[in-house]
């Protein structure tokens, strides 16, 4: 008589399978990290922090197809964001176009939830970044399982993600940070399968005697098509923020050094003749392709009459680019740079700015929303609070993470931690050029997905071989396992001072225990 266990998980039956528990662990761990997003979602009860400026305007692109000003009287410059959170979205406009700081992209996709539940609904406003969010739960798992080659280690990156407080504040505020940072993953993952599918080709040519020349290969590169849609994914991400350019960058460099580590472990002679004939056409048919994702954003303000600066091509005949490039390009050109410009020179003091070097350690996170007069917490004293803070086991130990990277990289040539580097310096490191502007920590959410995979490789060395003793494995399950643990307890604590939870304020203190996070 077969046991129990044996009728339910019988040998070969497709609910048993590493393929089924591949999709089904990933889906299972995005669905409960989506439901913690949506839940209560329409909290705080008013535009939170910079949402003050990206649910406006993308209500705008969604009326009118491009970003105009509403009114800022001068006795009451914040009338506006009053106006709003009264309900009075279609109050506030004047008509004149906004010359605005970041692509339009980030902002459509925040206006996905303005068009089916209203701009004057504050699930509606958040509700395409936590959809998005959730997403990328899901991606991550899945990417974290074809890097790795391990379902355990799979679902472990999406619990990480799913209970850091980073990306859980992020999902719930309707700014453009996580929207870009879902386009630069969806990038990376494209292109960890395109190294799949490469390696597995470049193997095969090799087995079957076939020459392996440098000409075939930049031949071939035109019948990667997960490559170019990589790149187009990068290009939507620059489509969202103009920071996401060191992405592009970085991993365009990256996919073909990966390319050069495969051949030498084929054994492959003239590996640097590959280089540059791959290399050449790598950047160019890349490049064209985001260039090409990054003007499609720009879709409604090339058809539009009153975007800003949208005629300064016909308007200044000699200036830049003047016949060379049609007029819509110039004017483009010309709107993009004047902004950037313009952003650079932010030098305002902020109560909750921060330098890079405290991003890492968290130790300044940014305060979205706070309100200690509220009510409702059986107290005298309560407060409603956002704390955009990551969670400590996570980046305190994807800090610690950085250095066995570098190691396994640089010694062990492993490209896998190669490529989790790739993506930590292309989001993070390009911010110490700005030392005396006003930036803040939450802009590092950019890379916190390669935070995780740090420290889910380093778990996965915690973990040990497939092939490696029952004792070893056991103790290696016990010491990644525990700091999953204590990622979800950190979670579970952090969460009231996360989801604008009404607390008492002694418990809010209690919370916030570290000086440097009040």
């Amino acid at each position: 008589m077969p046991t129990l266990r044996a009728r339910l998980f019988p040998p070969g039956a497709w609910w048993t399978t590493d393929r089924f528990w591949g999709w089904c662990g990933p889906a299972i761990i995005a669905a409960i990290g989506g439901f913690l997003r949506f839940w209560r979602l329409d909290q705080p009860p008013g535009l939170n922090f910079d949402e003050a400026y990206y649910v406006r305007q993308a209500y705008s692109l969604l009326r009118w197809g491009v970003e105009f000003k509403w009114i800022s009287p001068s006795d009451s410059p914040d009338k506006a964001v009053d106006m709003w959170n009264n309900g009075q979205v279609d109050e506030i406009w004047t008509n004149e176009p906004d010359s605005v700081t970041h692509p339009p992209l980030g902002k459509w996709m925040i206006a996905i939830g303005e068009g089916i539940f209203g701009g004057d609904n504050r699930f509606g406003w958040r509700f395409g970044v936590a959809l998005f969010g959730t997403l990328s739960i899901l991606m991550l798992a899945r990417i974290a399982r074809r890097l790795f080659s391990s379902t355990v280690l799979g679902c472990t990156a999406g619990i990480l993600l799913a209970v850091d407080g980073q990306h859980f504040t992020h999902s719930r505020t309707a700014l453009l940070d996580l929207p870009l940072m879902f386009w630069v993953l969806a990038g990376f993952g494209l292109l960890i399968i395109d190294h799949d599918r490469a390696t597995a080709a470049f193997r095969e040519r090799v087995e079957s005697g076939k020459p392996l020349t440098w000409y075939w290969g930049g031949l071939w590169l035109l019948l990667r098509p997960w490559r170019l849609a990589a790149a187009a994914c990068f290009g939507l991400s620059i489509g969202v923020k103009i920071s996401a350019v060191p992405f592009l960058g970085a991993f365009m460099l990256a996919t073909v050094l990966w390319d050069l580590a495969t051949l030498r472990s084929l054994g492959v002679r003239h590996r640097w003749g590959w280089l540059v004939a791959n290399g050449v056409p790598t950047g160019i048919t890349m490049g064209l392709a985001a260039v090409v994702a990054f003007l499609s954003t720009w879709t409604a303000w090339f058809i539009s009459t009153k975007g800003s600066d949208r005629y300064w091509g016909e308007d200044n005949p000699e200036g830049w680019g003047a016949g060379i490039l049609p007029n819509a390009l110039r004017s483009l050109f010309h709107y993009t740079w004047a902004v950037n410009d313009a952003a650079k020179g932010i030098t305002s003091p902020h109560a909750w700015e921060s330098n890079p070097w405290s991003w890492m350690p968290q130790a300044r996170p940014t305060m979205f929303w706070l309100d200690q007069g509220v009510k409702g917490c059986g107290t005298s004293s309560c407060t409603q609070a956002v704390d955009n803070l990551g969670n400590p086991v996570v980046w305190w130990g994807g800090t610690l993470a950085l250095f066995v990277l570098l190691f396994c990289w640089a010694l062990r040539r492993d490209w896998r931690a190669g490529a989790i580097l790739a993506g930590v310096a292309a989001g993070y490191l390009p911010w110490f050029m700005f030392q005396e502007r006003t930036i803040f920590t939450f802009y590092s959410v950019s890379f916190v997905p390669w935070v995780v995979l740090g420290l889910t490789y380093v778990l996965g060395l915690l973990l040990g071989r497939s092939d490696a003793s029952p004792d070893r494995r056991y103790r290696g399950a016990v010491a990644a396992g525990s700091v999953v643990l204590l990622a979800v307890a950190c979670f579970a604590y952090l969460y009231p001072i996360l989801s604008a939870d009404i607390i008492p304020t002694a418990e809010f203190d209690s919370r916030m225990w570290l000086p440097s996070w009040r």
